[in-house]
């Protein structure tokens, strides 16, 4: 009988994971938003958030997870924009430090700004629980759009990051965790 039951429970995790695998979010064509947010860590999300920005998909942007010594004029350097784009329009979140405090400051930010519409770049494997745990922190205060950067991550960080979510969901779920 256990057995049985941690047959199901396999094959359950790995169409589940399948799922996860072939719905990996692509990046958002479309609607503009009053606000970008960017979630650091991988490449390729900093630069999509700017090209947005530039198109002027939204009226400004924040940059969460942002290293503390990181100045808006280093950033410009290095990402190949104008200083004044940085200084009339990006915002650097320097408190967060793992996915739910990235959640935590934009929750924050996005109210200080009253913004109702947000675009959430992260990469394509992050996006379902960064947009999950953003979702929960602005308990309905905004709309939350998921635009995913294209990757190759490793299956050791997909297997990962689809184990996170589902202990992210259950503990939501049973309101063992806000």
């Amino acid at each position: 009988m256990i057995a049985r039951i941690l047959g199901v429970l396999a094959l359950l995790w790995l169409l589940g994971f399948a799922v996860f695998l072939a719905t990996m979010p692509a990046p958002l064509v479309g609607p503009r938003t009053d606000a970008i947010v960017v979630l650091t860590g991988a490449a390729g999300r900093i630069d999509r958030g700017l090209t947005l920005l530039q198109a002027h998909m939204a009226k400004r942007m924040l940059i969460s997870g942002v290293a503390p010594e990181v100045r808006p004029a280093e950033l410009a350097h290095e990402y190949h924009v104008s200083p004044a784009l940085f200084a009339c329009c990006v915002d650097l979140g320097h408190e967060a430090v793992d996915t739910r405090s990235n959640a935590d400051e934009t929750a924050d930010w996005v109210r200080t700004h009253g913004y109702k519409t947000v675009r959430l770049v992260t990469s394509d494997w992050h996006l379902a629980r960064a947009r999950l745990e953003l979702v929960n922190a602005l308990d309905g205060d905004a709309t939350v759009l998921g635009d995913g950067v294209p990757s190759s991550p490793r299956y050791a960080v997909l297997i990962g990051e689809y184990n996170k979510l589902i202990l992210r969901k259950a503990a939501l779920l049973i309101g063992a965790v806000t």
